[in-house]
């Protein structure tokens, strides 16, 4: 273990901590990156206008929760997926979501047109990972040797880096298909801007970097949600170096454990309260659990985590984006997995 380096938005986690980036050398170790490999953000740029939103009927039409029934022999092969998986265009739990937003204000205007921010039309951004794959390659490791490293020379270890890899990509594919079915349900189109992972181990310094919940800080643009009723930031890294582990936090952070959350809050609101939020965004959640799991209440200021970072020097505000509706699930087939 050469260096253990917490993020603004650092939490307790299952055993690890959130929000943590950690350079181990001549071993690797599957229990630091945790069961969604591949987990990240993705923001995709819409063709809808602002003034054209109709957040009631898109409610009524958007399902995300079943397998997709399109091509997917097509997109299994424009990913490079090795084969299909009905997990595949899903959210999953916890804070996973696809968020409809629209430009709050705009703070860089070259970097925004750079990154292609269009402040009069709807943006997409989408938080999932690999679904069940990881937590499969996770388990087929921990279930054996615990929390045990593996040494980086070994047989073991090419192959559980091979699995990695291959649920970094299942990742994305999911996030690019999750985008594909969203924008479909509100009838418009879109392109993706950006993708970034914060769940992976990647070699760096002649090591292996590993990062549970913290952003890269090597792209030109890095997205950090804040919770469901908050703004979320798109920033432009300034540093990559080992100071900070080469990464930025990677969203607010839990301030409450999923468990005390629904104790602090079912005698302050109702589950149909926490289908709006104070900033007016709806909320499409099905399960009553989670959405006092994921209350705006349960997480950090967003804002003191970004004024950490730009503190720091670490990065530069490029815009804000505001919440429009966010999807968790609309309970037809959340389980189905």
């Amino acid at each position: 273990m050469v260096a253990a380096i917490g993020m603004p938005d650092l939490h307790p986690g299952k055993g690890i901590p959130i929000g943590a980036a950690i350079l181990t050398r001549g071993l690797v170790y599957p229990h630091l990156v945790g069961n969604d490999i591949g987990c990240g953000m993705a923001l995709s740029q819409t063709d809808l206008g602002c003034h054209k939103a109709r957040v009631d009927k898109w409610i009524k039409r958007l399902s995300l929760d079943l397998p997709w029934e399109g091509d997917r022999d097509g997109f299994a092969a424009a990913e490079g997926l090795p084969a299909w998986s009905d997990a595949l265009g899903t959210i999953g739990g916890g804070n996973h979501f696809a968020e409809l937003q629209r430009v709050e204000e705009v703070l860089d205007a070259p970097l925004a047109a750079r990154l292609g921010l269009d402040p009069a039309c709807f943006q997409l951004m989408v938080h999932s990972g690999s679904r069940g794959l990881g937590e499969a390659i996770l388990r087929s490791h921990t279930n054996v040797y615990g929390g045990e490293g593996i040494p980086d020379d070994t047989d073991r270890a090419a192959e559980y880096l091979r699995r990695h890899d291959d649920a970094v990509i299942f990742a994305r594919a999911n996030r690019r298909l999750i985008a594909r079915r969203f924008l479909d349900g509100i009838g418009c189109g879109g392109v993706e801007l950006c993708d970034m992972t914060h769940n992976l181990v990647t070699p760096r310094d002649g090591g292996w970097l590993h990062r549970k919940g913290a952003a890269p800080s090597d792209p030109p643009f890095v997205l950090i949600p804040g919770s469901r009723g908050t703004l979320s930031y798109v920033v432009h890294p300034l540093r990559d170096d080992a100071d900070h582990g080469w990464s930025l936090a990677h969203g607010a952070g839990r301030k409450w454990d999923r468990g005390s959350a629904r104790a602090r809050l079912e005698n302050r609101y109702t589950a149909e309260n926490l289908q709006k939020t104070k900033l007016g965004s709806r909320v499409l959640c099905a399960d009553k659990d989670l959405l006092f799991e994921e209350a705006p209440e349960a997480y950090k200021d967003i804002d003191r985590v970004i004024a950490d970072l730009t503190g720091l020097g670490l990065a530069r505000v490029v815009a804000t984006l505001r919440p429009v509706l966010t999807y968790k699930t609309d309970g037809s087939g959340r389980r189905w997995n």
